[in-house]
């Protein structure tokens, strides 16, 4: 009798842990590796919001192959080399299938080996200096040819800019990017005298000799601009350091590539009337798809004062992508997946279609935005049509014969046309 109780006992227990055991197997997992803490907080919180609202929508939608998603977040704050770490912790232990994340290049190039070793997925919603095309990454964000380059075009020929300050934070984007953009320069006839370049650290706060420095640059009687890759919480007394020493946007325009709503939206931006930025997308874009999106945000973040900006769309476009692959591919397997999503095309939020190229990076409009005294931006020019973002710049030349292809033509992010060899990672 005891034996017969003990053994019903065990099956009544044994029932709801077998029941959480299906209920695991029947959620596929969304990684989510984005610093919630440290001095890139102030950029990735809301892209964290951004996965969580899109993984809510799909589950809404009846889910993917049959299943819920389910989001899983951690915090690498703003640890490059805990980046790796948590990428491990969410592929290993978490047995994702999936990860949108990081920010900075330094943070990417961090958890580059452990995608790769591991064969995940990540997808990368920022603008980068280019540079890769890694099979285990899908580059959603800018590469230079579909930001700096067209940011410094602009400002050469429509605002006729004549000597140019290239001030980044010091790491490995800013400086890439500033290697490429002097190689531009110089290939347009500036001199080497009318360039200056300027790298502070991450968080870097006390503006003022350096912002001097700056005034002093463009006082040479030529029209300056500053071209900034400053990143972070850096950028808000950067730009108070501005208003302080009234350097406005008719004498010295600044055009930020990593300054967007998210950022303008903890300071005064009435001094900065006139600065530019840009991006791929604005939250002022006119778009019907636009406007869903924006009402969708304010109503998952409960707040209508919450701001969009361009890493958003970056990820509302890769996870529409991943999605329509997985369901292409009928599974999230990630070889089928890098197989099943070249040339899956997908709304971007500017009323475009955004297609995933064989390197690994998307079609993209080029927007130069103005900032306004509430925090948005007027789009004051753009591209006629969607720009390929190039994975190696044609400016610099040991990558001017690289090329990238994930298709069976090359199946390599890196060959090389001249010798005709692929150097790097190839499957």
């Amino acid at each position: 009798m005891m034996h017969a109780l003990r053994s019903l006992m065990i099956a009544l227990f044994a029932i709801p842990i077998m029941a959480g055991l299906a209920s695991a197997a029947d959620t596929i997992k969304v990684g989510v590796l984005h610093s919630l803490s440290g001095t890139m907080a102030i950029s990735e919180t809301t892209l964290k919001d951004t996965i969580l609202m899109l993984v809510e929508d799909q589950n809404e939608k009846e889910g993917l192959l049959g299943k819920k998603l389910e989001a899983v977040v951690v915090d690498p704050a703003s640890d490059w080399p805990l980046f790796a770490e948590k990428a491990r912790q969410l592929i290993e232990q978490e047995k994702v299938d999936v990860v949108f994340g990081c920010w900075t290049s330094v943070s990417r190039k961090s958890v580059l080996p452990v995608f790769e070793e591991l064969n995940s997925l990540l997808f990368y919603p920022v603008q980068y200096e280019g540079e890769e095309s890694s099979k285990n990454v899908f580059y959603t964000g800018a590469a230079p040819n579909q930001q700096a380059i067209p940011a410094v075009d602009y400002l050469m020929n429509d605002v006729g800019v004549k000597r140019w300050v290239l001030a980044g934070t010091d790491y490995v984007y800013p400086r890439t990017t500033n290697k490429i953009l002097e190689a531009y320069l110089k290939s347009k006839g500036v001199a080497e005298e009318d360039i200056m370049i300027n790298y502070t650290p991450f968080g870097h706060s006390d503006w003022q000799s350096i912002v001097s420095d700056i005034k002093k640059f463009g006082g040479a009687g030529k029209k300056s601009a500053v071209v900034s890759t400053i990143n972070g919480d850096a950028n808000v007394p950067f730009y108070k350091e501005l208003g302080n020493q009234g350097v406005s946007a008719d004498s010295i325009p600044v055009v930020a590539f990593s300054v967007g709503e998210e950022e303008l939206s903890g300071i005064d931006t009435k001094p900065l009337v006139g600065h530019l930025a840009a991006w791929n997308y604005f939250m002022s874009v006119d778009s019907g798809i636009n406007d869903s999106f924006i009402d969708d945000w304010h109503g998952f973040i409960d707040s209508r004062d919450r701001v969009t900006n361009d890493p958003m769309e970056a990820h509302f476009i890769g996870f529409n992508m991943w999605v329509k692959a997985v369901e292409k591919a009928g599974t999230t397997d990630p070889a089928a997946v890098q197989k099943a999503i070249i040339g899956i095309e997908t709304p971007n939020l500017s009323g475009g279609i955004s297609k995933m190229l064989p390197n690994h990076h998307i079609t993209k409009p080029v927007l130069i935005g103005e900032i306004q005294d509430d925090g948005q931006f007027a789009i004051v020019w753009e591209t006629g049509g969607l720009v390929p973002g190039d994975a190696w710049s044609d400016f610099l030349p040991e990558s001017s014969v690289v090329e990238a292809d994930w298709t069976e033509r090359l199946n390599c992010g890196n060959y090389n046309t001249k010798t005709q060899k692929c150097s790097g990672q190839k499957f």
